[in-house]
């Protein structure tokens, strides 16, 4: 069974190069555009990695993952903040909540599918 990638940002476009990115190494993608959607997904799925933007509608990031980490079949899931946020508030936040890895926007894919290897 093919591992299961879910990746929520408001931009279409970096959810697209993410869901490609993870497709091409056999993974089968989830996408939300937003922090409740991906609340959602993850707790229908169970996703075997998750990536967050922090900056999103309806519900951020770091919202998302306090609730997503709340459901127990969800609190060991690696979890990778993909972010043009890169606060040190923010940044705290993503460890407080057990954040796996943190990548910067703007990125390359294959920085993210190589830090998405050792998580």
């Amino acid at each position: 069974m093919a591992p299961v990638v879910l990746t929520a940002d408001d931009s279409r476009m970096v959810r697209t190069i993410v869901s490609k990115a993870f497709v091409s190494v056999g993974c089968e993608v989830h996408q939300a555009s937003n922090g409740q959607e991906a609340v959602d997904l993850a707790t229908k799925v169970i996703p075997d990695l998750i990536i967050l933007d922090i900056t999103m509608p309806v519900m951020d990031g770091l919202t998302a993952l306090k609730e997503i980490r709340e459901f127990p079949e969800c609190q060991s899931v690696p979890v990778i903040m993909l972010t043009a946020e890169s606060g040190k508030s923010s940044v705290d936040r993503a460890r407080e909540l057990n954040v796996t890895g943190y990548i910067s926007k703007p990125f390359q894919t294959d920085d993210l599918l190589e830090l998405a290897r050792h998580v």
